[in-house]
């Protein structure tokens, strides 16, 4: 019995991303056989890749392929890596934010309670709009039968963290929902879309609180802060994703889609300009 792990183990495993590593170590390389099941394979596709590690982000190369179709589970499956790591890129998100709101690290010292303030209300308004953009890219991958997760940066969220702690700023690349599994370019195009919808879906729900609270007289200082701060973050992650570019959400939409991708960078558009004027006082 030799200390090597059983190959087939991996059908017990949560997390197919780390089987993938394994089988890329350990699998054919450049023989006709490993070309055939390489033919035959599972293209790791990652609709969500703001995430990804930073020497990843500009020219990222073709995925590679697995030779065996990953296995179905529930759509609202979580693993507990998956839970973890999304924990993870929240807290630090909310950190980040917190920095941002009470003025870098230095900022956050001198005035505590700035931080505590500004990290509860990124936690309250901000995290959601991240966390449910990732999630709606993870339940429509898996409508399409992929096995699909969100996995964090731990680099991406350390530079994000430490540039706002230096200058206030927020840059961050949390993670990524990571996907395995074929797709069309529609089925992929639609699951990059349903990160930016997700929000646009959000700031809805928060204009509609907005005026809802203007009808009735039931405004606050505290709850104009929340909607705004809602309704900000969710606009802009939505109209920031939609951008053709690199590896972000409106270049596969684009491809998939002209019409759909210019009808939803629009309405992401309004978003943002309804925000400046709705709150412009």
């Amino acid at each position: 019995m030799t200390g090597e792990r059983d190959p087939r183990a991996w059908w017990l495993d949560d997390d197919l991303m780390d089987q993938f590593r394994r089988r890329r170590k350990t699998g054919p390389s450049n023989s006709s056989q490993g070309w055939s099941d390489r033919t035959r394979g599972v293209r790791v596709v990652q609709p969500s890749r703001t995430g990804l590690p930073f020497n990843r982000i500009f020219g990222a190369s073709e995925p590679p392929f697995i030779s065996t179709a990953p296995k179905s589970t529930s759509i609202w499956h979580f693993s507990e890596k998956e839970i973890s790591d999304l924990t993870t890129a929240t807290l630090a998100f909310t950190v980040a934010l917190g920095f941002m709101f009470s003025g870098t690290l230095i900022g956050a010292l001198q005035n505590p309670s700035a931080f505590i303030v500004g990290a509860l209300r990124s936690l309250l308004t901000l995290a959601p709009a991240f966390i449910l953009h990732e999630i709606a890219h993870k339940i429509m991958a898996k409508r399409y039968g992929c096995w699909a997760e969100f996995r964090a940066d731990p680099s991406g969220l350390r530079f994000g963290v430490i540039l706002s702690a230096i200058t206030g700023w927020v840059f961050m690349a949390p993670g990524a929902v990571m996907v395995l599994g074929k797709t069309t370019v529609s089925q992929f195009g639609r699951i990059a879309l349903a990160g930016p919808v997700t929000n646009i879906v959000l700031w809805i729900l928060g204009a509609a609180l907005f005026l809802l609270g203007e009808a009735t007289g039931l405004r606050s200082n505290i709850t104009d802060m929340l909607l705004q701060t809602w309704m900000f973050g969710n606009g802009i992650l939505a109209l920031f994703n939609m951008l053709p570019f690199g590896p972000l959400d409106g270049k596969k939409i684009k491809t998939w889609s002209e019409t759909v991708f210019w009808i939803w960078i629009s309405i992401s558009a309004v978003t943002v300009f309804l925000n400046f004027t709705l709150f412009s006082s």
